[in-house]
């Protein structure tokens, strides 16, 4: 929306806020309630708001994506580094060099026979004891060593708890990530778009609710105008009859018109109040015992006659604006499709920690590694799969262009049509205008005639009705143009 719409648009609630007040509504302030409380237009303006953050959400796809994750866990058994049949071993290693050891013993007090045959008994005994005490400890300490290799490769892994945290910074995406980018921007774009389209749209609605209450309103006043006039006949007719000039016939005939008039009316009044519950629902208002400010109006001209021009319209439409836009889409979409099979660099990088410790010997604290890598993802075969995926994406992309020049030119049509329905509703008030001034000079010719006395009561009825219908098909006329220039303008793109 720009400047002048935004201008325009607050001058007219600020209208509507004082019309409303005083319970009379101009077009303006109908205008500004209707944009003030229509759901559609609410809904178009959340459009707006979501396309805008899903446009900020994917510009964070140029960005580093930090993760961090944390896990615990509880087995049933823990993770054993040696077999039961090793951990025996290591647990038996006393007894096993305790009796290596035993066997030994007399090999080594034999070997030591000649050298300590020669030393006293006491020395020799000593000797023995100490070579058998040796013996023990050994075995004892073998013993201890076992069980306590055992222990060490001990993990008790039962309760595991992992912390990490992870970052990916794409690199290379074939062009994927860009694309995205582009598209939430023109979907954005579009939103805005469909915001103004459904604006006009309520305008349009407004205008033609308004103006068709105005009609209705002139008609009643039309109708009990004419009410008024047979009723004057009647009166005339009824004295006629008394003074023996007319018949019971003609006064019936002239009763008849009554009925016709009043029902008229009955019908006029009915149809305005449908047509301002329909404008209290279009403005969100409760109650629809409002006035509007041109019911007093007894003249429709049109001021500013709207110029048609195919350029201007197919420059200034919002549909075709909108076509254009998702051309745009399509086409970034295709390299969407042909980013598939593209190569993709990312890069990531992390810590991760565990506990029990991986590189302590399984030790009960958190310990953790970093590392830093690069993932390289290159398509070989597929088979043809690219290029099938590529065409189908740009022939995608070539129904909306095509789409685009269709809306086109029918847009230029919808302006010639327009203009013509505006030229030839200008035609139809002209004639109407001047039907008009010949049923006037009509009915006063015949007021004139029957009070001379010379032309029948039925001249007199069908002058009136001439009157009622020739007053009645300029009224619409005029409304007619100005809703045909409302139509035109619409169609020009022009609405504001």
């Amino acid at each position: 929306m720009n400047i002048k719409k935004f201008l325009l648009f607050v001058a007219s609630m600020l209208a509507g806020y004082g019309a409303y007040a005083d319970d009379v509504l101009s077009l303006d302030s109908c205008r500004a309630l209707a944009l003030r409380n229509n759901k559609e237009l609410k809904m178009a303006g959340e459009k707006i708001n979501m396309a805008h953050w899903n446009r900020k959400s994917a510009a964070t796809n140029y960005l580093p994506k930090v993760d961090a994750m944390g896990s615990y866990m509880y087995t049933s058994r823990e993770i054993s580094l040696l077999s039961n049949e090793q951990k025996a071993t290591f647990n038996g290693l006393g007894a096993i060099t305790a009796s290596a050891i035993e066997q030994m013993q007399p090999v080594v007090i034999q070997t030591l026979q000649p050298i300590i045959q020669n030393l006293s008994p006491e020395v020799q005994a000593k000797i023995l004891a100490g070579i058998q005490g040796m013996g023990q400890k050994l075995a004892a300490g073998a013993g201890q060593l076992g069980h306590a290799v055992t222990e060490a490769f001990h993990t008790d892994t039962r309760n595991a708890g992992v912390l990490s945290a992870m970052l990916t910074q794409p690199l290379y995406m074939g062009g994927k990530i860009r694309a995205y980018h582009k598209i939430t921007k023109y979907q954005e774009e579009l939103a805005r778009n469909g915001y103004d389209l459904e604006q006009q749209n309520v305008i349009v609605a407004v205008d033609e609710t308004y103006w068709k209450i105005i009609q209705l309103t002139s008609k009643r006043k039309l109708a009990q105008s004419y009410l008024e006039l047979v009723q004057k006949l009647e009166s005339d007719v009824d004295q006629m009859v008394k003074e023996g000039l007319a018949t019971k016939a003609d006064a019936l005939s002239v009763k008849v018109k009554v009925n016709e008039a009043e029902v008229s009316i009955i019908q006029a009044d009915n149809g305005i109040s449908l047509l301002k519950m329909l404008m209290a629902q279009q403005c969100g208002l409760e109650d629809f015992d409002f006035i509007l400010a041109d019911e007093n109006r007894s003249d429709f001209s049109l001021k500013n006659k709207t110029v048609a021009d195919e350029d201007i319209a197919v420059a200034q439409r919002t549909e075709l604006k909108q076509l254009a836009l998702a051309s745009d889409i399509y086409d970034q979409k295709v390299k969407i499709v042909r980013s598939e099979f593209l190569p993709k660099v990312v890069l990531t990088g992390g810590y991760v920690a565990t506990n029990p410790s991986l590189f302590n010997g399984f030790k009960k604290e958190f310990e953790g590694v970093w590392a830093v890598g690069v993932a390289v993802n290159v398509p070989i075969l597929t088979w043809g799969d690219r290029f099938y995926k590529v065409r189908a994406a740009k022939a995608e992309a070539n129904i909306q262009r095509l789409r685009m020049d269709e809306v086109s030119e029918k847009i230029r049509l919808q302006v010639k049509q327009s203009q013509q329905r505006l030229e030839e509703a200008e035609h139809r008030l002209e004639v109407a205008d001047k039907s008009r001034a010949v049923a006037d000079e009509n009915l006063r010719y015949a007021n004139y005639g029957m009070k001379e006395g010379v032309m029948p009561l039925s001249n007199v009825l069908a002058a009136q009705t001439a009157w009622l219908s020739a007053h009645d098909t300029y009224l619409s006329s005029q409304i007619d143009l100005l809703l045909a220039d409302l139509y035109l303008r619409r169609n020009m793109g022009a609405i504001d």
